[in-house]
This record gives structure tokens, sequence and C-alpha cells, in this order.
């Protein structure tokens, strides 16, 4: 059996290195919240052993219980590997921030940070946000505040989302079976979605290149309900991104998008319902020549990745579940918390290159944008050199010349395309250049 220290497992030689192992127990648990400790494993993963008796086992319990606050209940258990008696600590807690002998650490790659008095603060309310229902709290504005048309067609998508059952269109009982609405006071949730005179701002732009030196599109700050802002973000970008033509077999036109549509909607949703509304900042989407940004000013829940979304099993952890749970029943939101296995999933299979960022201020997805401008030449070459197979088999004899006419190519573009068909074996010229005539060799293949 291999062992290895890693952000949630920790090796310990002996117990003589208890005091060290109580400080990586933390600083786990103030990272992931769950993790492991073994003693009588170096810490490169060789198995050493030690003496273990019910004393020992009962100083490693007594120190942790001891030494770290609030206090956790690990399990303590002695077991054998080759014939070598090792001790095993299995934690886990959701109290934090953890204090080892009075002082706050955090668990970085296998080593354990101590946090700053700054630091500590920034993890507390991190912690205060994710537990909080703030958007449950009530306000001070009524029905006679929200956007009647929105809200109409909030209980349209309600009834044919078919999530949650509605009985008729009455906004107020709509509002009070969804915990909207308390004694005709909206919630910060419904003031948020709803009404029209909140904080919330959207910034749209198109830069020129790939920096913010010049723009050929910037809109001013856009200020309205939620729903409002999330449909003017996606007719945003679903107008300045590119797009190419394609035509199947049965001659229907198909309008493909640079990147893939659900991936674009998805991050676009996810930074509206995960934003953090205390902040000022605005969401933002930016288009750049070679990407596109979407920003929202919410942190990440602490101690954890995207990676941990996508690749793990980690459930949604809600900086506002009121907001996510009426995107939920409106199918703005397919599942809660798979918003970034979604973005991952469709950029896989459409081969886009895409990033998460992290930020001190935010959260970032950035789409690398394909070059739509050689894809589409290329689709106009294979559809020139089908045009030009099609005159050959329709005469074999006709001249450069005439397939210029026919297909209002240049000369010299016709000659560049003809070389290419003759390189890849598709059509040779039998005889002189007058008098000969062309031979379809192989047409499977364009």
């Amino acid at each position: 059996m291999k062992f290895t220290e890693s952000e949630n497992i920790e090796l310990k030689k002996s117990t003589a290195e208890l005091k060290e192992g109580i400080i990586s127990i933390a600083a786990i648990l103030n990272k992931h919240g769950k993790g492991e400790l073994y003693f009588g494993i170096k810490n490169n993963g060789i198995v050493v052993g030690q003496d273990v008796g019910d004393k020992t086992l009962r100083d490693v319990s007594q120190a942790i219980s001891n030494h770290i606050e609030p206090k956790i209940y690990p399990e303590i258990t002695k077991e054998k590997i080759n014939n070598l008696y090792i001790i095993k600590v299995r934690f886990q807690g959701n109290d934090k921030p953890y204090f080892a002998y009075g002082r706050v650490y955090l668990r970085v790659a296998d080593e354990d940070r101590q946090l700053s008095p700054k630091e500590i603060e920034k993890l507390i309310l991190e912690k205060n946000i994710y537990q909080s229902k703030w958007d449950s709290e009530i306000t001070e504005y009524t029905l006679f505040d929200v956007n009647d048309e929105t809200v109409s067609g909030f209980i349209d998508q309600l009834i044919s989302s078919g999530r949650i059952p509605v009985q008729n269109k009455n906004k107020e009982n709509i509002f009070k079976k969804l915990g909207l609405i308390s004694k005709n006071k909206l919630s910060f949730a419904a003031w948020h979605l709803f009404c029209d005179y909140q904080p919330v701002e959207l910034q749209l732009a198109v830069f020129k290149n790939n920096d913010k030196t010049s723009f050929s599109d910037i809109k001013p700050p856009i200020k309205g309900n939620l729903f409002f802002l999330l449909e003017t973000a996606i007719e945003y970008v679903l107008d300045k991104m590119n797009w190419r033509v394609e035509f199947s077999k049965d001659m229907k036109r198909h309008e493909i998008p640079e990147i893939p549509v659900a991936a674009l909607r998805e991050a676009i949703v996810n930074s509206f319902a995960h934003r953090d509304f205390h902040n000022p900042k605005s969401n933002e989407i930016a288009f750049f020549d070679n990407r596109i940004e979407i920003f929202n000013p919410g942190t990440f829940p602490p101690g954890l990745t995207p990676d941990n979304f996508i690749k793990g099993h980690e459930r949604s952890h809600l900086r506002n579940p009121k907001i996510a749970e009426i995107f939920f029943y409106t199918r703005n939101i397919d599942r809660w918390g798979s918003g970034l296995q979604r973005i991952d999933k469709e950029c896989r299979e459409n081969k886009i290159k895409y990033s998460f960022q992290i930020l001190s201020d935010g959260f970032l997805v950035t789409f690398y944008r394909p070059d739509f401008r050689e894809k589409t030449r290329e689709k106009t070459r294979e559809k020139t050199r089908e045009k030009i197979i099609e005159i050959i088999k329709n005469n074999p004899g006709v001249t450069i010349h005439e397939m210029a006419t026919i297909t209002g190519i240049t000369i010299k573009g016709i000659e560049w395309q003809i070389a290419k068909l003759k390189q890849k074996g598709i059509i040779k010229r039998v005889g002189p250049a007058k008098g000969g005539h062309w031979v379809i060799v192989d047409d499977d293949v364009v």
C-alpha cells in the first residue's frame, strides 16, 4: 500500500510529532473539512511503525480534544501494515475556522500555513455567507414594486417547466408558495429577481484586440431585475459571437456558434446565481479577439476548486439559496451543483478550450475562441472543390476558363483548386492541355 502526503492526508513518523499532527488536522479541516492523519509512516510514504497501546490511543484522543477548537470527534484506530502497527486518525468537521494551540492554519499542498488576523476574518466571513439564508430575509418592498411583465414571464416559465405545480396565475399566491413574500413584504431574493430599482449592474463590451485599450462596442452599465439582466446578457452574447453556416445533406441550413450556446448560457446563469450581492462590482461579459470572458463578483466556496465540482462529487454550495431555487424552478438551472460539469462537458465535446479562475474579487470563466475565419475559408474551399468535381462529371472536357466562368472564381483560384485535387489523387488529366479530358479517380474524399 502506497502512502502519499497531500492536501487532506498527513503522515508522521511517530507520536513524537503529535503537536505537528494536531496542527495538520486543523489546517486540513479549514481547507477541506475532512482528512486523515497517520502516525508510524514517514513523510516519504515508508511505513516504519510504532508502539501502539491503549494509552497511546488515549493520548492522541486527549491531545486532539484539548488543543483543537471547536472540538471534533475523530475516529482513531490501530492498524497493521506489513506486520507493523500504525495509528490512523480519520476526522471531519464543518465548523471552521478550527484553531490548533490558539492559532489558525490552512492546508496548502502538503504544508500547514498559519493565517493572519485578516485572513481569519475572511475565512469567517466566507463561512457565514455560505451558511446564511440572507436572500430569504424581508425587505421594505411590496408587490407594487415588482415589474409586472417580468413576473408574468416568470409565471409562464414556472408552468412550462413543470418543476412545481401552479394552480393559477395569481402572483401573490405564487410568491407566498415560493417563500418570496411575508406579511406583504418581498424577500431580498424577490427584490433582486423582480424589481427594476436595485444596485445590481451588468457591463457588456467588445474589445478590438486582446486587451482593453480600445473597443468596438461598449454599453453603459445596465441595471434591472435579474431576469431582465439574464435575458440581456444572453442576447448580447448570441449577437456578438461568430456563427458559421453549414448545410446538411438534405440542404437544410444550420447555424453553428463558435462557442457552444449551452456552455455560454450556463456560465451566464451561474454568474448571476452565485454572485455576491453585497459586493458593488458589476457582472461583466467581455469579448476579445481570442476569448470571451464572463466575470461575477462572487468568491468561490472556501477550500474548494472548480475541479472538486467537475471531477469529484462535491455538492452545490449556495451563496444565494432562494435565488438559485427560483432559477431551478424556471429551468435556468438544470441541477444544483452541475453547472461547471455541464460547461466542461460541452467544451470537451466541441473541442473548445476554456478556463476557470478564482480571483481575489470574483470568479472568471474564459472561453477561448476558435479561428472561425480559417474554418469558414476551408468550408468555402471544400464547396468549391465539390463544385469542380460536379462540373467535370457533367463535362470531362471542360476547360479551366470555363470552370472559372461557371463558378465565378478567378482562373488562378481554379488552378489552385485543381492542383489540390490532383495532389490528393481525386482527379487526373488525360491527354494534352488542349484536346484532353479530366478523369475522376476518387471523389469520396474532397
